[in-house]
């Protein structure tokens, strides 16, 4: 039978409430009082409940994740930040995949809200009105990762996507690519990607060049889907002599795509991608990507919702951290 606050207090001598004032240090106790409590505790095991602890203290020490797809590498290395920092401020993590699916994640939102958590991560790969209303007004302190939200009342954390994407598109361009096709994740205007789309658009003007919608195409991040798309530019003649991917993922679903039909990787197409996951570096060819801090991301955001639960200053709600550009094997100057 497990040992009950009641219990400690009879064997201690003291009220109940005495025992939880030792427990979460809420009121004054004598020394005393506190050493006789504490030697009691240790001697029978007591382990407080912490549902009921949680609804004392009114803090659950729990922070909610919500991501899309866990399976993502990129976010994997996110959520290692995200947890590391939690644990060194004395948080745990729970994490909900959505899929990516609206429905899924406001299910999530609610459900984390009624697990009382003290703040809430959240990544989307598409962030829709009904969604941004909803974390607009939300009670507890929140925090988008991955997304740039200037436009809205929500902190975030990212890179600047759109720097960067005219970043690599210039690059390709000043290595003699003319002809540069874009994989992105979608069509619609609140996924993810825009961004990315619009600083590859700008470098295509200011070099004077036509944006060929054929060579911009649709994803999901899948690896898969990817060697799909390249597959479609071979078999319909319309191959790039640059692919820019926007992730290394696609980037390396490219490569592989490329090699299997003969081609060579980069003599005969560059292929670079977006975010230096730690395969990109290690993959052959190594990738040229653009590098952010995805590990930082993660520890940033959790960084920002501990603050805002201590009710300390975070200065600007949206953090824009550095990015650069990695030049590996992947890409070739074709002048």
């Amino acid at each position: 039978m497990s040992i009950t606050i009641k219990d400690v207090a009879k064997k201690a001598g003291v009220s109940i409430s005495t025992v939880s004032r030792v427990i979460n240090s809420s009121k004054p106790v004598s020394s005393e009082i506190r050493q006789k409590v504490l030697k009691v505790i240790e001697e029978t095991g007591y382990r407080p409940n912490p549902v009921a602890r949680s609804l004392v203290m009114k803090k659950s020490q729990l922070i909610g994740v919500v991501v899309p797809d866990i399976s993502n590498v990129f976010i994997g290395e996110i959520l290692n930040g995200i947890e590391e920092i939690g644990k060194m401020y004395g948080y745990d993590i729970l994490l909900c995949n959505t899929y990516g699916d609206l429905e899924e994640e406001l299910r999530y939102l609610n459900l984390l809200r009624a697990k009382q958590v003290e703040g809430i991560i959240f990544m989307t790969w598409k962030l829709e009105e009904k969604l941004v209303e909803y974390l607009e007004k939300i009670d507890i302190p929140v925090a988008l990762v991955n997304r740039n939200t200037s436009n809205l009342h929500i902190p975030s954390v990212s890179i600047d996507n759109f720097e960067a994407a005219y970043e690599m598109t210039k690059f390709l361009i000043e290595n003699g690519h003319k002809k540069v096709a874009l994989i992105r994740s979608s069509l619609d205007q609140n996924a993810f990607g825009l961004d990315q789309y619009n600083g590859y658009k700008k470098a295509l003007e200011e070099h004077g060049l036509e944006i060929n919608e054929e060579l911009v195409k649709y994803g999901n991040w899948k690896l898969e889907n990817s060697y799909e798309i390249v597959k479609e530019f071979i078999d319909e003649k319309v191959l790039p002599t640059a692919i820019f991917a926007a992730s290394d993922e696609m980037a390396i679903g490219a490569i592989n795509c490329l090699l299997d039909n003969g081609y060579k990787v980069p003599e005969d197409v560059s292929v670079v991608g977006f975010n230096d996951i730690k395969l990109a570096s290690i993959y052959r060819p190594n990738l040229t990507t653009i590098h952010q801090p995805i590990y930082d991301i993660g520890a940033v955001a959790m960084r920002m919702i501990v603050k805002k639960i201590n009710g300390e200053e975070i200065g600007n709600h949206v953090i824009t951290l550095p990015h650069e550009l990695m030049i590996r094997e992947s890409s070739k100057n074709i002048e």
